[in-house]
Parts: structure tokens; C-alpha cells; sequence
């Protein structure tokens, strides 16, 4: 978007409409002692080239980006996107500031988002999903206090493997609510332990993140069961929407609802953002979905249109009957994830998640093969732990200087697991560059 500043001249123009003298008087209703009286500490300003110049040597400090070996997801995930997705997303009638609703000036707008909705239902195995969350930390968090709107309980569990950044956001959503959130702990072989869940009254919900943090499968059909005896409602996460090209669909396996991250569908890293959350339900919770809906139907003269059906925001309706306060819209993101899905198609998904899976493996075998640990032999997707010998740490900064990138470390997220780190391997890492990486951990460590 073009930066267009406004002069003196309009400035005084747009004050005098609305009967003021001065910028200042704009902001009369703020404290005094919350505003700022001093000039911000700007550094000069630069020209353009300068800038340029600036911003590639604060990249280049970075170890991220082109140039390096990255075995790192944990939730933000490196894959190729295909070039139609970036042309067409850039078409000018999808980047615009806002998203208009007026179902008479947007028909490709809502199309987009009912077409998003089709294809996330499918990927996740549910009859109804909808479009605008933030990311899958959001997502989560919401699907709980969902949870607790259709039970009417106050109390939910998150499993520990959820990825512990989702587990710090659903604590901030549910601190002032009053409700509580129930942390189950995780078993030897790296899946969560739901042995004490009978033993917790009241229960709305109980969230398992599948693959999980540690990057194992979860038995989602056995734990929706266990979860459904106490009546709470089962809510399946993922930070990596493309293992269900793969495995089974939280839908196939009983979940009431699934949530999670989509930034693996055509969204690139940038940084850290953005992402999309994504969320579904079943037709009987349809109408406790936080979010909207964008629905399909027929004019007076029978021609087909789309319409937003369903927004329970409280934008729309009362804020004590709203379901959530999220207002920004993701749709370009969710425009980028049904482009990115369509381009693939069903079969592209599938083989694409089977050629994830297969390079993981085979980094996995070749790591063993060099004596290093597997701490949990259970199934995973393109993730997985890695044990590495006492001092790991000084090894890890200068892989860093090679660029390489060799994972997450766990410990300061589970301080029990010290040398545990978190790899993972996408289409993007070769036979090579793997095999080198091993080589070089093992030529550094010895």
C-alpha cells in the first residue's frame, strides 16, 4: 500500500470539520500522565537505498532465510509454495485493505471464504469450518471457550505435549474468565497420559495436539473415547496442517472439534507471521462457532450467491450473546491456504505429506546410525526428538556460524529434557543436505 501523507493544509481542513484546533485536542479524553511529552527517539531518516541496505544487514543477522540449513519447525513450518499461489494472490481484487461484506459488492470475496471453508472441512474431517482467526494458538483458545459454551461447565484440560506457546495463550484467554485450565501431564514414550482424567469434575473440554510438540502421533480415536466418558468435548490441535494429507482427520477419529495452525498451507515463514487459525466443528455446534460463516444460496430469480450466514462477532449482535471479540480478517491468508489447496489438489496433498513423512524418516535412520538418541519411538509426521550428548549447546552455536539450523532446543520449555531437541524435515531438505548435516554433527561432536 502507497504511503500518501497529508498536508498542512488538509490536516487543518479535516480538524475544522470536526471543530477542533489541534492535533493535540484529538486526544483530550487520554490521561495526561499516559501521554508522551518528549520527542520519540527516532534514529535520522534514511533514503530509500539506505534503507534497503539497513534492513538486509539486520536479515543478514539473522539465521534464517536463504543460505541455511533449517531443521527447525516447531510450529512454523518451511515449504515450497507453488508460484500460481503468489501471482494470483496478488491480483488486485484480493489485496485490499479490508474485506467488504455486502453480499451484493463482494460475490469473490465470499466465494473465497465459502471455498476456504470446503476445503479446511475436508482436510479436517468436520462438517463445518470457519475462516478469521489469527493463528492456531488463537484457534485452540477459542475452541475451549467454545467448549465451555456448549457444556456449560468452567473447567478444561490441555495435554503438556500441546505446543507450550498455544498452552500460554489459552492461560491469558481464561485468566479473567474465571474458568480453569487443567494441564495433563505426558507418558515415557512421549504421548500424553490421560490416566487421571476421570478424576477431573466438570470437565468442558480436553485438548491433544496430534502429531504433538514432541512430534509423535497420538491415538486420537482411543483418547476421543476416554474424553467422551467423562462428557467433555473432544478437541484434536495440530501445528502442521499438512500431516492430514497423511494420517487421519481429527473428524474420522471423533473429534467434536479441531483447531489448529495453517500457515503450512501456502503461508510463508516471514519472521514469525503471519498465520490462520483454523477451526471446525460439527453441525451440532455450528451455531456456538466463534468467527463466521459464509454460506451458499439462490437470488429471487434462482441464481446462485454467497452470503454471510452466520456471525456471531460483536460486531453483528450483542456483545454478552457474541462468541468472540476477533474482528481482524484473515481472509488473504485463507485465500492463500484454499489457492495453495486447490493447486495441490487431493492427491498433490497426499503425495506431498508421504514425501514429508519419507525425508523425516530418513534423517531419523541416518541420526541413529550415528549413534545419536531417539528418545520416543512412536510414529511421527515430520517432526521428531533428538537426544544429544552433555554440552550439545556450544556444539549448536557453532553449527549456527556454518548455517545450519539444528533444532529446538526443549529444555526451556520442558526443563526435564535437557539435550532433547525438537527436528524437523520438510520437501525442502534434499538427500544431500541432510547427509551433510549429519556429517558435520558427527565431525563436530567428535
Amino acid at each position: 500500500m502507497h504511503y500518501l501523507p497529508h498536508t498542512d493544509e488538509d490536516i487543518q481542513a479535516m480538524l475544522q470539520v470536526v471543530g477542533v484546533d489541534h492535533l493535540d485536542d484529538l486526544f483530550s479524553t487520554v490521561p495526561e500522565d499516559c501521554r508522551v511529552k518528549t520527542p520519540l527517539n527516532l534514529p535520522d531518516s534514511l533514503s530509500e537505498w539506505e534503507l534497503n541496505d539497513h534492513m538486509e544487514v539486520l536479515a543478514g543477522g539473522m539465521a534464517a532465510g536463504q543460505g541455511y540449513q533449517t531443521f527447525i519447525g516447531a510450529g512454523r513450518y518451511e515449504h515450497f509454495i507453488p508460484a500460481s499461489v503468489s501471482y494470483l494472490l496478488g491480483r488486485s481484487e484480493f489485496v485490499t485493505s479490508y474485506t467488504p461484506y455486502q453480499p451484493e459488492m463482494s460475490q469473490g470475496t465470499l466465494q473465497a471464504v465459502y471455498e476456504y471453508q470446503t476445503l479446511a472441512a475436508r482436510l479436517m474431517g468436520m462438517e463445518v469450518a470457519t475462516a478469521s482467526h489469527y493463528d492456531g494458538a488463537t484457534a485452540l483458545a477459542e475452541s475451549l471457550l467454545m467448549a465451555v459454551r456448549v457444556t456449560g461447565r468452567t473447567r478444561v484440560a490441555v495435554s503438556r505435549l500441546v505446543h507450550p506457546l498455544y498452552r500460554q495463550t489459552v492461560q491469558t484467554y481464561f485468566e479473567p474468565t474465571g474458568y480453569e485450565v487443567v494441564e495433563l501431564p505426558y507418558l515415557p514414550d512421549g504421548t500424553t497420559d490421560l490416566g487421571g482424567l476421570e478424576r477431573i469434575d466438570d470437565l468442558a473440554g480436553v485438548a491433544i495436539q496430534s502429531p504433538n510438540f514432541f512430534g509423535c502421533i497420538e491415538d486420537l480415536q482411543e483418547a476421543g473415547g476416554q474424553i467422551h466418558e467423562t462428557g467433555a468435548l473432544f478437541i484434536p490441535c495440530f501445528t502442521e496442517a499438512l500431516a492430514y494429507g497423511l494420517l487421519k482427520s481429527p473428524g474420522s477419529q471423533g473429534a467434536d472439534i479441531a483447531c489448529g495452525e495453517g500457515q503450512s498451507l501456502g503461508i510463508p515463514l516471514s519472521y514469525g507471521g503471519p498465520g490462520l487459525g483454523m477451526i471446525a466443528s460439527s453441525k451440532t455446534h455450528m451455531r456456538k462457532l466463534p468467527g463466521r460463516l459464509v454460506g451458499q444460496t439462490k437470488d429471487l430469480e434462482g441464481r446462485r450467491g454467497f452470503v454471510l450466514t452466520l456471525a456471531t462477532r460483536e460486531q453483528h449482535i450483542r456483545r454478552e450473546k457474541a462468541t468472540s471479540n476477533i474482528c481482524t480478517n484473515n481472509s488473504l491468508c485463507a485465500l492463500a491456504a484454499v489457492m495453495y489447496m486447490a493447486s495441490l489438489g487431493k492427491t498433490g496433498i497426499r503425495e506431498l505429506a508421504g514425501l514429508n513423512h519419507d525425508k523425516a524418516e530418513y534423517l531419523k535412520a541416518r541420526l541413529k546410525e550415528a549413534g545419536f538418541t531417539i528418545p520416543f519411538e512412536r510414529p511421527s509426521f515430520n517432526e521428531f526428538v533428538v537426544e544429544f550428548p552433555e554440552g550439545f549447546d556450544r556444539t549448536y552455536e557453532r553449527l549456527l556460524t556454518q548455517k545450519m539450523i539444528p533444532g529446538l532446543a526443549l529444555k526451556p520449555f520442558y526443563p526435564e529434557s535437557a539435550g532433547h531437541y525438537l527436528l524437523c524435515v520438510t520437501e525442502t531438505k534434499s538427500r544431500e543436505a541432510m547427509d551433510a548435516f549429519v556429517g558435520i554433527l558427527t565431525k563436530t561432536l567428535n
